[in-house]
């Protein structure tokens, strides 16, 4: 084939290529805010003569792992669980494992601990509101999926407690519409509800869709 025989290249072969999307930024909700604010405490700040975190942390594991025990193993479970924690004393021990298993047990919390309920559930993607190339990537302490409603929640071991939902900090109730906005388009048709589960009583703090609705605002417009 002679080169005046040769096909014609496309027309967009000669044309610049359009150039890529923005990449989508993805935040964890529980940083989302605290990177507005400014840099969060050291971890490693001592409270009780452990670090920051360390409570929540340990508290947080007994609640991913007990439920999926019978209701008779799970003092003795916490307990070989926070045995192999040496630098623990006895009494942080056992205010841990009170702390955990007074959620548990406690008829109230049933339904989040119930069937169509898992802990540690992933969450990744985007929705509609939320700032241009924004994404939510985190992992949502209980999630409960129902026919006609999707509950999302997280415990928190804040010493005392709010006693309203109102005067929660800000960077709660942001994580949480964060995951409502998101979970709302992974599940469309179904109710999206969120409360907080604070250990300190313990409490279960339905979060409002009012608040919710004001709080995506403040994110969408970055107040």
């Amino acid at each position: 084939m002679s080169q005046a025989e040769l096909p014609l290249a496309p027309v967009w072969a000669a044309r610049a290529a359009p150039p890529e999307p923005l990449v989508v930024r993805y935040a964890s909700p529980s940083t989302f805010v605290d990177a507005e604010k400014g840099p969060a405490p050291s971890p490693l700040a001592e409270r009780d003569g452990l670090g920051r975190f360390r409570r929540g942390i340990l508290i947080h594991r007994l609640l991913q792992l007990l439920p999926d025990l019978a209701a008779d193993r799970r003092a003795g479970a916490a307990a070989s669980l926070l045995a192999r924690e040496p630098d623990l004393t006895d009494s942080q021990r056992e205010e841990m494992a009170a702390a955990a298993l007074g959620v548990l047990n406690d008829a109230r919390f049933a339904a989040v601990f119930g069937p169509g309920s898992r802990a540690e559930a992933a969450i990744a993607g985007g929705a509609r509101g939320l700032p241009e190339g924004l994404a939510v990537s985190g992992r949502i302490d209980r999630l409960l999926v129902e026919p006609g409603r999707v509950l999302v929640v997280d415990f928190k071991t804040n010493r005392p407690a709010p006693d309203r939902i109102e005067d929660a900090d800000r960077t709660y109730l942001s994580q949480m519409a964060l995951y409502v906005a998101v979970l709302a388009e992974v599940f469309p048709g179904r109710t999206v509800e969120a409360a907080i589960v604070w250990i300190d009583g313990p409490k279960l703090m339905p979060i409002p869709e009012k608040i919710v609705r004001e709080t995506l605002a403040a994110i969408g417009t970055g107040s």
